[in-house]
């Protein structure tokens, strides 16, 4: 394709960065767009990596030999009193959403990067696309990049059938500095990828790099997903129910969550985890919780627009694969881009390809979270559920790439 035609990519965070990134280099004049106005380094929790994820840092120009996250080598499944289950030889390497922003967001030129621009409407004919924010901004571009999220502006424009599908239940997070934690905590969780299984939950945890990519023993952080069943109608809707009585229920901002929500979750640390696993969620200071949806895109292109990451698909945490698939939509786009004459055929074959693929993840994500969904079901349910209950099955495909089963 010839130089410097012009994309813009909606959306600030990691997909929308690699797309940027890879567009760039092969030879776009490209520019982002981030609704939010601050900047968004501080925010985001652990991420885990896998093969292809490394191989888009290569091809943003990232070192391969860049430390970019902590590698542990085992996985342990622990008891409710704190004992090892179980344990699993694994070797990965796990990071932090704000470590890998930093890594790409310093890779792109400051001048293209443009925070506070919120999408307010995308049109489109055979030539370009059409973009208004809601600043009074105006831009078009020859290709459109919509990288911004589950609640995709873009999609919601283009494609708006597809919506975002609560899942049953929701996943307390939160991020520990390594210095705060008992000396138990440090020897017998920090140094694993550990897992607990008490009845109707499931925990999963692992250290990250901290602050400023801080990959040192005392400077890194330890990160957790926190599994339980919040039943919609009743449980989920009072805890997205903010103090004012505003009801949040695709997904309350985490400063709105009420205090009492927030203890209650402490206490049933306590009751339910591991004593170390508890002592984590104790000391965490903003505890938060996520809802779980699904979501599949029936198209992940149209026209001169492609759907990037979580816009188009987004996949339960259980797989820990949302990261990388992002990357590889980017990796696909461009590749696509470059083996194609015109715009909307390369984006045909990108929508094809990433279509299958995303769908795909999506169910891998919801056979693995089939466990916690079945909780609010009937016994059946429950019962066949149970094939992904024993730590080494849990083990063994939890935030695994499924071709390394």
């Amino acid at each position: 394709m010839s130089e410097s035609r012009k994309a813009v990519v909606v959306g600030g965070s990691l997909g929308g960065l690699f797309a940027a990134n890879l567009l760039l280099r092969a030879g776009w004049d490209v520019n982002v767009y981030e609704r939010v106005a601050e900047e968004l380094e501080g925010r985001g929790a652990g991420i885990v990596t896998h093969p292809e994820l490394m191989e888009a840092l290569v091809a943003v120009g990232i070192p391969p030999d860049e430390a970019i996250g902590v590698a542990v080598e085992e996985r342990v499944t622990l008891a409710q009193d704190g004992s090892v289950l179980a344990r699993r030889p694994m070797p990965q390497v796990l990071t932090a959403w704000g470590s890998l922003y930093g890594i790409l967001k310093k890779a792109l030129p400051k001048e293209r990067y443009h925070n506070g621009y919120a999408l307010e409407s995308i049109t489109q004919d055979d030539n370009e696309v059409q973009l208004a924010f809601s600043n009074g901004h105006r831009d078009q571009a020859e290709l459109v990049v919509a990288a911004d999220g589950l609640r995709s502006t873009t999609r919601q424009a283009l494609v708006p059938e597809a919506k975002p599908v609560y899942a049953g239940y929701v996943a307390w997070r939160g991020l520990v500095e390594e210095s705060v934690l008992s000396e138990r905590a440090l020897t017998e969780l920090f140094p694993y990828f550990a897992f607990g299984i008490p009845p109707q939950e499931q925990m999963i945890a692992y250290p990250v790099a901290g602050l400023e990519n801080g990959m040192s023993p005392g400077k890194r952080r330890f990160n957790f997903v926190w599994y339980r069943p919040a039943d919609e109608a009743t449980t989920f809707k009072d805890m997205v129910t903010d103090a004012s009585g505003r009801v949040w229920m695709d997904g309350i901002p985490p400063p709105l969550i009420r205090p009492e929500i927030v203890a209650q979750a402490r206490q049933a640390a306590h009751d339910v985890l591991a004593p170390q696993f508890a002592e984590v969620v104790e000391k965490t200071e903003n505890l938060f919780f996520q809802p779980i949806f699904d979501l599949e895109s029936p198209r992940a292109a149209i026209g001169r627009v492609a759907l990037l990451g979580d816009a188009a698909f987004v996949a339960r945490p259980h797989c820990g694969m949302g990261v990388t698939k992002a990357a590889g939509d980017a990796m696909a786009l461009v590749q696509a881009l470059q083996a194609h004459a015109s715009v909307q055929e390369a984006l045909a074959d990108y929508g094809r390809q990433r279509v299958a693929f995303g769908t795909f993840i999506v169910g891998h994500a919801r056979a693995l979270g089939a466990y916690m969904q079945a909780q609010l079901r009937t016994p059946q349910e429950r019962e066949m559920a149970e094939r992904y209950r024993t730590p080494e099955a849990i083990m063994r495909e939890t935030a695994v790439a499924p071709s390394n089963h």
